[in-house]
């Protein structure tokens, strides 16, 4: 047989779509060509193929080798198309049965001794997968991941020669199963908060709703402990939360299969660029806001982070996803993150601080707030002091535990999907009026804050989702004077005077 072909799956975006290897035997002058337009990776496969085959000693055909990864108009990228191109030749042939590459999909990268090493968006793949009704053949480093996706039968494979010996019937493989899941992800815990109640409460608070939280204080005060217990207080992700997050792991290649169901955190430094914070590349990929979809994206000293990058995240702070856009490429990316950013309350940080430290000029603190622009600053919903605490309180009690906090937190966050079927932060304009209606003296309060504040329109909106969940914690059925007058206090402008 001449001819052979094999089924496997290239990535665009968060899609695995079907890719066809036709391999062609021919007579000529030996050669080997490789069309469908494959990137530098991908033409790289011609040997890293030739070297396996001829390591696991197979016969390498002396004859016009002709591969094409279909459809032509899809970029191919990665060396996940190296098993699949090495299983054409051998089945084109000859040397394995045609019929047994049918109703299976292929995917790996071929080292030059035959061993299949792992690629990236295993779980993607497998999710694509099982539309098809076929098997997936996977590198064995990808079996585990691949499995959480049910519906799906993979099969695990560490070479060359046992993906052989498995077509021809010698030596079938066994179906991977998924690794065993954790009952409950570890996090770090509340209780080593000491004192800081007000900012404890405004965690709470924003771990309820969802809400995007800013915390401003001198350096030391618990800032970056705080950010990291968000995490332990947040209910439990859904299977499908999960298998969402996962699956953007998987396309990065850092997803492993005993973290599943754990909320990811993201912290990129403050130097991050603007393509590494919201995705892009040639190739697109997902960037830090992805990655951290369903969890939590840290964002410590925030002024520091250049203007634009923070522009950036505009957008997905609305919408909950991002539009990579190249010139022939096009992707888009789940981005429902949690928004934490910590930030000084000057270029020193000492400013307010009652150490008396700061010799910051009025003018060079106006410039340092003034790097956050107030459409940024818009779209972020709790705003906290975290005040420097007294040596007394850092010997006294540990705080309240994360367990407690978090049990309050799911009451609270179930009450809510009852009632409207999403998180609070995420209510759209028109759901506003018939979930988060105030009572008339609240009205009246939102009303007075509105003019003296100088609130906009998206600023008022999100005052009334915080006050929404501020009333869920309390088992309030409407918001009242009390939960409008909490969200008015955490919600703390930081823009410069003009």
């Amino acid at each position: 047989m001449a001819l052979a072909s094999v089924f496997s799956r290239a990535l665009e975006g968060m899609d695995a779509p079907e890719v066809a290897v036709e391999v062609h035997l021919s007579g000529g002058l030996p050669c080997f060509s490789l069309v469908g337009l494959p990137e530098t990776e991908v033409r790289e496969a011609r040997d890293r193929v030739r070297a396996a085959l001829l390591t696991c000693n197979f016969d390498f055909p002396q004859s016009h080798i002709t591969a094409n990864l279909a459809p032509a108009d899809l970029p191919k990228e990665g060396g996940r198309f190296d098993l699949p191109i090495a299983l054409g030749i051998l089945a084109a042939s000859g040397q394995i049965k045609l019929s047994a590459l049918a109703d299976t999909e292929f995917a790996g990268e071929l080292s030059l001794t035959g061993a299949l090493r792992p690629v990236r968006g295993a779980l993607a793949m497998a999710l694509a997968t099982r539309h098809s009704g076929r098997k997936l053949l996977l590198p064995a480093g990808n079996a585990a991941e691949a499995a959480l996706a049910s519906g799906v039968q993979v099969i695990a494979a560490a070479s060359l020669l046992e993906v052989v010996a498995h077509l021809n019937g010698q030596a079938p493989l066994p179906f991977a199963e998924p690794s065993a899941r954790a009952s409950l992800p570890i996090y770090p815990d509340l209780a080593d908060v000491r004192g800081q109640l007000t900012a404890r409460r405004a965690l709470e608070i924003a771990a309820v709703g969802q809400h995007s939280l800013l915390l401003f204080g001198p350096p030391g005060t618990g800032k970056s402990m705080l950010a990291q217990r968000l995490p332990g207080i947040l209910p439990p992700m859904s299977e499908a939360e999960a298998l969402e997050s996962a699956t953007i792991l998987s396309l990065e290649g850092s997803f492993e299969a005993r973290n599943w169901g754990r909320r990811p955190v993201r912290a990129p430094h403050h130097s991050a660029s603007a393509v590494a914070l919201v995705g892009g590349g040639s190739t697109p990929r997902p960037g830090e806001i992805s990655l951290a979809h369903q969890g939590v994206l840290f964002l410590d000293e925030l002024p520091e982070f250049d203007r634009r990058v923070l522009e950036a995240l505009r957008e997905p702070l609305e919408t909950g996803r991002i539009s990579v856009s190249r010139a022939a490429r096009r992707a888009e990316f789940p981005a429902r993150f949690q928004l934490v950013a910590a930030m000084n309350p000057c270029p020193c940080g000492f400013h307010g601080s009652p150490s008396g430290r700061c010799h910051c000029t009025p003018e060079q603190i106006h410039r340092y707030l003034a790097r956050l622009s107030g459409p940024f600053l818009d779209r972020i919903d709790i705003s906290v002091e975290v005040a420097a605490i007294a040596c007394e309180d850092l010997r006294g009690r540990p705080g309240e535990a994360s367990a407690p906090v978090r049990k309050r937190v799911c009451r609270a966050r179930e009450t809510a999907l009852e009632r409207q079927g999403c998180a609070n932060a995420l209510l759209e304009v028109a759901e506003l009026d018939e979930f988060c209606q105030p009572d008339p003296d609240g009205a009246r309060l939102l009303a007075q804050a509105s003019l003296h504040l100088g609130l906009s329109g998206r600023a008022t909106h999100r005052l009334l989702r915080v006050a929404r969940s501020i009333a869920d914690l309390a088992g309030a059925q409407r918001i009242g004077t009390a939960q409008i007058a909490e969200a008015i206090q955490m919600r703390r402008s930081l823009l410069p005077p003009p």
